[in-house]
C-alpha cells in the first residue's frame, strides 16, 4: 500500500482571522498563503472545546469532551487515534506541543520531542511542573533562564501594562517556536527510513506569553489593526460567569497576562501586534519545514494540516485568552494541503468541527478507521458534495469554578447555555451581530429561537449519550 506522508500542524490558541490569505490584510503570513492557494481552506471550522486539553483530547479521539469526559485542562486522556495511523505502519512523531495528560504517555507515537505551554514557571516541582520537556533541556543545558512570569514580573517594565505582551528577551534560537520548527526539520532532514511518516508538530505559540522576537514585532512596527474596544452595554449584558473569569484574568496573571479591566486603545493595539509577530514567527518556520519536506520528498505523496486548537478574544468582549464562547476562540483555522487529492484554492464556509478533518485524513490517506461517534468528515465538504454541519458545539467547565457551559451555533445563531446559571446566557444574531456584540438573552421577542436552540443542545447531548 502506497501511504500517504502525513504532516499534522497544530498551533496553539490562534485566532482564525491571522491569515492573509483568508482575509486578515494587516497580516503578514506568506507561507500560510501558499498553503490557502494550493489547498482547502474550512473557514467556518470550530473546536469542540476553548481551552487546550479538552479540545486536543476531542481532536484527537474524535468524539466530544462530554464522551471521553474531559471538560478543563488537567483532564486525562484516554484514547488517540494516532495509535491506529501507527498501527498501519506508519512511523509516528511527535515534536513540540501535544497537550497530552499523561504529558510523557505514548499515546501512539514511536517518537516523542515533547513542548508544553511556554510559561511553566515551576517546570522542576510538583504538582506545577514535575516535567523537563526538551525546550527545558535545552535551556537548562545551555545555560540561560527560560521567561515566564516569574522573570517577566521581575524584569520586564512593561509588566503593568502591557498585557502580557513582551519582546524576547534571549536569542531568537531559545525562543519555544523556532526550537520546535527546528527540532522538526531536523527530523525530517535526519531520517532515512521508507516507512511513511506521520509527523505532529505542536508549535507552543501564539499562546501567551505574547512575546515573539524583535525583527518579527519590527515587521508590524507601522501596521494598521482594527481593534475592538469592549462598551459599557456589552459588560452589562454578559453572564456573571464572564465578570468573574475577567477577575481571574486580572487577579491571577496566568500565562503571564495581567490583564485590565479596560484596556486602552494603544494597550489593545500594541498587544494585537504582538500577537501577529508571533504568528509571523510561526509563519517562517512553516516555510522552512516544508522546504525541508520538499528538499526530502515527501510532499509528492503528502497531505499537510494546518490548524489550531482554539483561539484568543485578544481584548474582543472586553476578555483575554479564552474560556468563553465566542467565535474568536472557537472559530480556528483549518487549512489541509493535497495537491492532486484535493481542489486547490478552495474556500467554503461549511460549518464543520475540527475533529471532521480527522476521517478525512484516514479516507485520503487509505487506512482504516477506529470507531468513533462525534466526528463527521469533511472529505464531502472538501469535495463539494456536502453543506456540512447544521450546527456545532463546543463545551467546557469555566475557569476558577465549577460552572458548566455548552454551545451550540448554527450559521445564523449562536447560544450559550450555563448549567449552574440557568436564568442567564448568551444568545446572538449571527445575520445581523456576527461581532457577536449585542446579547439577546433577555429579550422576550426571541424566545422561540432560544426555545429551539436549547432543544437542539438537548437533542445533541441525548444523542452523544446513547451512541
Amino acid at each position: 500500500m502506497n501511504l500517504l506522508n502525513i504532516i499534522f500542524i497544530i498551533t496553539d490558541q490562534q485566532r482564525y482571522d491571522t491569515i492573509a490569505g483568508l482575509g486578515a490584510s494587516f497580516m503578514q503570513t506568506p507561507h500560510l498563503d501558499r498553503l490557502v492557494r494550493e489547498g482547502v481552506s474550512f473557514d467556518q471550522c470550530h473546536c469542540t472545546a476553548a481551552v487546550c486539553v479538552p479540545s486536543r483530547a476531542s481532536l484527537f479521539s474524535m468524539e466530544y469532551p462530554h464522551t471521553v469526559r474531559s471538560y478543563t485542562n488537567g483532564s486525562p486522556w484516554h484514547q488517540c487515534w494516532v495509535e491506529d495511523i501507527q498501527a498501519a505502519g506508519y512511523h509516528t512523531v511527535n515534536v513540540g506541543k501535544m497537550h497530552t495528560n499523561p504529558v510523557d504517555g505514548s499515546f501512539g507515537f514511536d517518537q516523542r520531542y515533547i513542548v508544553e505551554n511556554k510559561d511553566r514557571a515551576h517546570p522542576y516541582e510538583r504538582p506545577h511542573g514535575g516535567f523537563l520537556d526538551e525546550w527545558d533541556k535545552f535551556m537548562l543545558n545551555s545555560g540561560v533562564r527560560k521567561p515566564s512570569r516569574e522573570t517577566y514580573r521581575a524584569e520586564n517594565p512593561n509588566w503593568a501594562t502591557g498585557l502580557g505582551a513582551f519582546e524576547w528577551p534571549l536569542e531568537e534560537k531559545f525562543h519555544p517556536d523556532t526550537f520546535v520548527g527546528t527540532m522538526a526539520r531536523w527530523v525530517i532532514d535526519k531520517r532515512e527510513t521508507d516507512t511513511p511518516l506521520f509527523l505532529q508538530i505542536g508549535f507552543p505559540g501564539p499562546h501567551p506569553p505574547y512575546d515573539p522576537v524583535r525583527r518579527h514585532l519590527d515587521l508590524y512596527e507601522n501596521t494598521h489593526i482594527p481593534i475592538s474596544l469592549v462598551t459599557d452595554e456589552e459588560l452589562a449584558a454578559q453572564p456573571p460567569y464572564h465578570k468573574a473569569y475577567r477577575s481571574n484574568m486580572m487577579e491571577g496573571n496566568p500565562d503571564a497576562v495581567r490583564w485590565h479591566e479596560r484596556p486602552s486603545e494603544a494597550q489593545l493595539l500594541r498587544l494585537w501586534k504582538h500577537y501577529a509577530a508571533n504568528v509571523t514567527l510561526i509563519d517562517e518556520q512553516v516555510g522552512q519545514i516544508m522546504s525541508s519536506l520538499e528538499n526530502k520528498g515527501y510532499l509528492e505523496n503528502a497531505i499537510v494540516v494546518f490548524m489550531s486548537d482554539h483561539g484568543d478574544c485578544i481584548g474582543d468582549h472586553g476578555h483575554i485568552q479564552k474560556w468563553t464562547m465566542y467565535d474568536a476562540v472557537t472559530r480556528v483555522p483549518a487549512i489541509v494541503w493535497a495537491p492532486g487529492k484535493l481542489p486547490e484554492g478552495k474556500r467554503t464556509d461549511a460549518l464543520i468541527q475540527h475533529m471532521d478533518l480527522v476521517p478525512m485524513l484516514f479516507e485520503l490517506a487509505g487506512v482504516d478507521q477506529p470507531s468513533y461517534s462525534g466526528a463527521q468528515s469533511a472529505l464531502p465538504v472538501a469535495l463539494g458534495e456536502s453543506q456540512g454541519r447544521d450546527a456545532v458545539f463546543a463545551e467546557l467547565s469555566g475557569r476558577g469554578s465549577d460552572e458548566y457551559l455548552h454551545m451550540v451555533r448554527t450559521h445564523d445563531w449562536k447560544l450559550v447555555h450555563y448549567l449552574n446559571q440557568p436564568d442567564t446566557g448568551e444568545l446572538y444574531d449571527l445575520g445581523a451581530d456576527p461581532s457577536e456584540i449585542h446579547n439577546l438573552w433577555t429579550q422576550p421577542e426571541h424566545d422561540s429561537i432560544k426555545t429551539e436552540l436549547l432543544s437542539v443542545l438537548r437533542e445533541w447531548h441525548l444523542r452523544q449519550s446513547a451512541a
